[in-house]
């Protein structure tokens, strides 16, 4: 298991480490032809108003590679992601690994026999914007090559479950007994990644610019709304809330017909993770396995993966019960 392991971590990393080392060539190949104040922010227009000392460029693009890279392998390696989404995330990180590559590439070559910095301008130095078009184009390149490789090697399969509880299962309460039950979905990393893309992303927007900056943003804050949500069953129905006081999720107990708890593909029923919604269902998915399964008034379904869900099903079954009984 831990050669498995190893290898997984090593095939997500890889495009990271490829993507550092080009723009490190790239780098040494070209300095004798590089200013000493390298342009790194750029404008809409592909005029350059902010700039950068070349130690600090070549340290950032390190630092930018090395801690995506070890974050995306220990996402692959520490989350439970099995079959189609276990090859579609490493397909992800080859696509980022790409876009990124490109962009801090294509500002590097920007440079390349650019005057000196002139009323806060590089001479010589401008970045169009048609070099994100391209980017993206590598970026699709990149997950096609990530598919593959991913596909050639032994790919996660999806243990089989234990313990879980059949449908209508209960937890027998007294009478006038009050319940609840309580548990966060996922570990420390998901946490940990979103704050250092944002913080990453911060850094880059004032050392690189936004074209660099904005990916990492993007990604950091969507993935901080439910990094690690803290799922919550009780007389009130089901509670979600994640690491931002906002949005919170819920779903009232006299919406709830019945629930148990399965096993949940998220890529095959909802078409991926993060809050989904697809024709007659919706959902919390942040990783696949066991997950509260809720079916709603009208047909409905509402789930959200987490563990524990037996319990947090069979309680959900008895407060029904209750609430129909004081009916």
């Amino acid at each position: 298991m831990m050669r498995k392991n190893l290898g997984r971590a090593a095939l997500a990393a890889l495009p990271f480490l490829l993507a550092l080392v080009a723009d490190l060539v790239l780098f040494a190949v070209f300095r004798d032809r590089l200013p000493e104040q390298l342009a790194s922010h750029f404008q809409a227009n592909g005029r350059a108003n902010g700039h950068m000392g070349q130690v600090w460029f070549v340290v950032a693009d390190v630092l930018l590679f090395a801690v995506t890279g070890v974050l995306w392998a220990l996402t692959v390696v520490r989350g439970k992601f099995y079959g189609r989404a276990y090859r579609w995330l490493i397909a992800g990180g080859y696509a980022f690994a790409g876009f990124l590559g490109w962009v801090m590439a294509a500002v590097l070559l920007a440079n390349v026999d650019a005057g000196d910095v002139v009323k806060g301008e590089t001479q010589g130095a401008s970045l169009p914007m048609w070099q994100l078009a391209v980017a993206l184009g590598v970026a699709v390149l990149a997950a096609g090559l990530g598919l593959v490789l991913a596909a050639l090697g032994p790919v996660p399969e999806q243990p089989a479950a234990t313990g879980q509880a059949g449908d209508g299962a209960r937890i027998p309460l007294a009478d006038g007994e009050v319940a609840g039950w309580a548990r966060s979905a996922g570990g420390w990393w998901r946490p940990l990644i979103a704050l250092v893309l944002v913080a990453g992303g911060v850094v880059l927007l004032f050392g690189s610019g936004w074209v660099a900056a904005l990916p990492p943003l993007i990604l950091g804050v969507l993935l901080a709304v439910f990094a690690r949500p803290y799922v919550v069953v009780d007389r009130r129905g089901i509670t979600i809330s994640g690491m931002l006081p906002w949005p919170r999720l819920r779903v009232p107990l006299d919406r709830i017909e019945a629930a148990t708890s399965r096993d949940i593909n998220p890529l095959a029923e909802y078409g991926g993770w993060g809050y989904r919604i697809r024709p007659g269902r919706s959902g919390l998915m942040i990783r696949s396995g066991e997950g509260i399964v809720a079916t709603l008034a009208g047909g409905r379904v509402f789930a959200v993966t987490v563990d524990d869900s037996a319990t947090g099903a069979a309680l959900l079954n008895t407060l029904i019960d209750r609430r129909q009984a004081e009916r």
